[in-house]
């Protein structure tokens, strides 16, 4: 990859990586200086690079300075945030479907936010940046049969919660 090819990766990509991270790290300043290091990373290692696809390759390389944020800071620095474009956008366009969706869309982050890491990971990979299985499990840098486990697990505990949710409401 050349310089002035990782130029234009850096204006195609920067804006997921970004979003990525501040999913993460539920901070914008936080986020900021972890994509300056993704794309740091990216230029010093460009050697490394062996022609994969460049988004899962960023997307690693954002995931590894998170984690290496995360280790220096010995404590949980992931905070709930209203971010996951996802969900089915509701037919009707009225001001209380917008509020209801809203509400279902914080509801659902708060639930993807305690789950356990690898499994927050997962669905926060495979369902909001819509990665592919083998790229979530490469990013994470784990088996694809654990990946798949992962978010399996991830799903069935996002399920009960939706079902208490419904039945606590009735």
């Amino acid at each position: 990859m050349k310089r002035s090819t990782l130029e234009s990766v850096y204006r195609k990509y920067m804006p997921e990586v970004y979003r990525y991270l501040r999913t993460l790290c539920g901070d914008d300043a936080a986020a900021e200086d972890l994509v300056q290091e993704t794309f740091y990373r990216a230029y010093v290692h460009l050697e490394n690079y062996k022609d994969e696809k460049v988004k899962p390759w960023l997307f690693r390389v954002a995931y590894n300075a998170f984690i290496d944020l995360k280790r220096k800071e010995r404590r949980s620095i992931i905070s709930s945030d209203d971010f996951f474009h996802r969900l089915p956008d509701d037919d009707r366009k009225g001001p209380e479907s917008v509020i209801l969706q809203k509400e279902e869309q914080n509801m659902l982050m708060a639930w993807i936010l305690r789950l356990p890491e690898l499994q927050k990971q997962a669905v926060i990979l495979y369902d909001i940046h819509q990665f592919s299985y083998q790229e979530s499990a490469d990013i994470m840098g784990i088996t694809l049969s654990h990946f798949k486990i992962l978010l399996f697990r991830a799903r069935q505990q996002l399920r009960k919660n939706r079902e208490r949710n419904d039945q606590d409401e009735r």
